[in-house]
């Protein structure tokens, strides 16, 4: 004896409606990890410039630390005493994410939220500054460029 769609009860047919449910949703979450997990990939096949101005920072550091070590660094003097290369290092790497700034500013194909960076460049050229000439003019220069950030922030958002 066969029974039919129509003959089964309805509570069979609510387990079934729950269980096609249940695997449309999971379907739906494995998709949206897949895309999440592609769109990542994408992002840093599409902004290459953050990794090269790592790299940057790194040959930077590099290039100090050999100049550091051959003793050429040691003759320049400021304030009366010679220069160490972590300083220069942190002042350079400030430098280079702020040219990763302008970069992200000034072309539209590398355009993302800069204020983090901006953050990090003013700590690092004021910590460099502070061991090189001392900490109550780095702190000060860090907080100066802070707010010359946020100032900037809110006049490029005006426009």
């Amino acid at each position: 004896m066969s029974t039919s769609k129509s003959d089964q009860p309805q509570y069979e047919k609510e387990e079934k409606f729950e269980k096609e449910e249940e695997k449309s949703e999971k379907d739906e979450e494995k998709t949206s990890q897949e895309k999440e997990e592609k769109n990542w990939e994408e992002k840093w096949r599409r902004d290459p410039l953050g990794a090269a101005m790592w790299a940057v920072i790194l040959i930077w550091a590099g290039l100090v630390l050999l100049v550091e070590n051959t003793g050429l660094l040691s003759r320049l003097e400021i304030a009366g005493s010679g220069v160490e290369g972590w300083p220069i290092i942190l002042i350079g790497a400030g430098i280079i994410l702020l040219v990763e700034i302008a970069i992200r500013l000034l072309v539209p194909a590398y355009r993302r939220p800069v204020g983090g960076n901006l953050v990090l460049a003013a700590v690092l050229i004021g910590v460099g500054l502070a061991n090189l000439v001392g900490w109550n003019v780095g702190w000060a220069i860090v907080l100066i460029a802070v707010g010359v950030g946020l100032l900037l922030r809110g006049l490029i958002r005006g426009l």
